[in-house]
């Protein structure tokens, strides 16, 4: 990544490590209650998600939509793809329509910043890293989880150093600044929910940060819509 993006990513978790001192993995009852909904859903959101894969060479990659990522998204000449509905509370109208089911949801879930629909290639392999602040979750929704050879789950989810395998309908809410990467040892494209959600119980002053940082990120898709276009 960039000097200047990654030198700015260490300077946030510095500050939010001073005040949120809380877990990689987190209560979704608690933090993020209306991620059941999600759950609930999942099979709509996954035929919705498989429609979507048959354009998929249309779909961007995540590089092309963030250059900033190419370290972990253009690495090794397999695809990260995102399709974007919703990026940091600006909608990207026209993908959204194409997705009525999740859009019912989100209707009624406004802490929900973003969501992506977003498919791994088979052998993919995304390398070590972090988010760059605390003031947003990472809810994972797993919609199609492909198997090895063997039968066995094969996309492997680590964690601060933790595997997870997530299986059809299952989720996660954990917080991204942590350490993680990503594995697709399957010969089958991974497709999940990936949702960004407001931290919840936040203190006052890293509130009022997160809503300026957030309100920022928002601005520039605002202005940038061609880069979500699929």
């Amino acid at each position: 990544m960039g000097s200047l993006y990654s030198r700015a990513g260490d300077a946030l978790r510095w500050v939010y490590s001073r005040r949120i001192d809380t877990p990689a993995l987190l209560d979704a009852e608690r933090y993020f209650p209306n991620g059941a909904r999600f759950v609930a859903a999942w099979e709509s959101l996954r035929d919705e998600a498989l429609s979507i894969a048959g354009m998929l060479d249309r779909v961007p990659r995540f590089h092309e939509i963030m250059r900033e990522q190419a370290e972990i998204s253009d690495n090794d000449g397999r695809d990260w793809r995102m399709f974007v509905m919703k990026a940091y509370g600006h909608t990207v109208r026209e993908n959204l329509a194409r997705c009525p089911a999740l859009a019912a949801i989100l209707q009624d879930c406004p802490e929900v910043l973003s969501a992506t629909y977003s498919y791994l290639a088979p052998g993919k392999h995304v390398p070590r890293h972090r988010g760059p602040f605390r003031g947003v979750l990472r809810f994972h929704l797993g919609l199609a989880m492909p198997r090895n050879a063997a039968g066995e789950l094969g996309n492997i989810l680590w964690i601060d150093g933790t595997p997870h395998l997530l299986d059809d309908g299952q989720s996660l809410l954990w917080d991204d600044t942590y350490p993680h990467e990503l594995l697709n040892a399957t010969d089958a494209v991974r497709i999940v929910l990936l949702l960004d959600v407001w931290r919840p119980e936040m203190p006052a002053d890293m509130a009022a940060l997160s809503t300026m940082l957030v309100g920022a990120v928002r601005a520039i898709s605002a202005v940038r819509p061609e880069a979500f276009a699929g």
